[in-house]
């Protein structure tokens, strides 16, 4: 068993506060045991935002009630023009001691406490498609591309490959979800986090220059921390992440088409608790979906055994039939 252990997710006005809920729920009833803390971070009013971020006291009441945290933080860096600079800038605010940051839309399935992290060798979800670098014709290579961010932060980028995959195909290099990712310094990381992605951001080598950053940038920069930090791939031990212990879902239509019985169940029981459906009732998406049964008229469109190689073609699918709700 690992022993106690934080989380930290984003919690937002709008869809995220919703969200937030649902994943606070969710861990309560998944792992009754958890002998940490969950904080949802919550940004606060300033500068970088060109609206109020924070959440309603309905929200955060219910949240608090659940036995999470609001933990209020400042937006320096990123803000509007970058709301997911909200899981770096959060990470500062937290106590520091080891964690586990989860994206808000993510189910806890099963007992996280059960897992056996080594908090001094982050790593992060390997759930994610090719979606960055972009290799455009007669320009930089992936090889030549990720080489010029491990040379900025000058970081030895042949030992961040996976031999066993070919050159110039995007799985040799070190690419993650930023959907969960932990570390035993808060700190330390989301320093280092903050730090890399300002640089990228500000001042990009001539090899990314015509790269797409928005939304990619939180998601180039985590496998440089993590190798920083002599981390890398996730092993066999974290297999529940992505598996029986959490469904990163991203939204509930996806939920619905792609993932297991047993997710589905416990978002069902998880929406039923009348401690949360009074509030997730105002969430649009999981009143269509789960209190008047649309997600289970879109889960029968789809085969889970044959499920279309790219998830755009199930959002396609989704999209036409009327089912995609956020």
């Amino acid at each position: 068993m690992t022993a106690g252990f934080n989380i930290i997710a984003v919690g937002q006005g709008g869809r995220l506060e919703y969200e937030a809920v649902l994943l606070a729920a969710s861990l309560r009833f998944s792992d009754p045991g958890f002998a940490g803390k969950l904080f949802i971070a919550e940004p606060q009013p300033g500068p970088k935002w060109t609206a109020d971020p924070r959440m309603t006291d309905e929200v955060k009441a219910v949240l608090i009630s659940l036995g999470a945290t609001i933990l209020p933080f400042e937006s320096r860096a990123f803000g509007s023009s970058y709301p997911y600079g909200n899981k770096i800038e959060a990470l500062d605010a937290l106590p520091d001691e080891p964690f586990l940051f989860l994206d808000t839309d993510t189910l806890i399935t099963g007992p996280l406490s059960a897992i056996p992290f080594d908090f001094a060798k982050p790593s992060a979800s390997m759930r994610r498609e090719g979606t960055w670098p972009v290799i455009e014709l007669y320009g930089p290579g992936y090889a030549q591309t990720w080489k010029s961010l491990y040379d900025r932060f000058g970081l030895d980028f042949s030992s961040s490959l996976d031999l066993t995959q070919p050159d110039e195909y995007w799985q040799r290099y070190l690419y993650f979800n930023a959907g969960w990712f932990f570390h035993e310094s808060p700190q330390k990381f989301g320093n280092r986090l903050l730090s890399y992605a300002k640089s990228i951001r500000d001042n990009p080598p001539d090899e990314i220059i015509c790269q797409e950053l928005n939304p990619w940038l939180d998601q180039v920069t985590l496998p440089l921390v993590i190798h920083s930090f002599g981390g890398g791939r996730p092993g066999p031990e974290l297999a529940p992440l992505d598996g029986p212990a959490t469904c990163h879902y991203r939204a509930l239509p996806l939920l619905y088409a792609k993932e297991s019985d047993h997710a589905v169940a416990v978002l069902e029981e998880v929406a039923k608790d009348r401690a949360v459906r009074p509030t997730l009732r105002d969430w649009p998406a999981i009143k269509a979906m789960v209190y008047q049964n649309q997600g289970r008229k879109a889960r029968a469109l789809f085969d889970r055994e044959n499920l279309p190689h790219r998830e755009q073609a199930i959002r396609n699918t989704l999209k036409r039939e009327g089912f995609w709700l956020r």
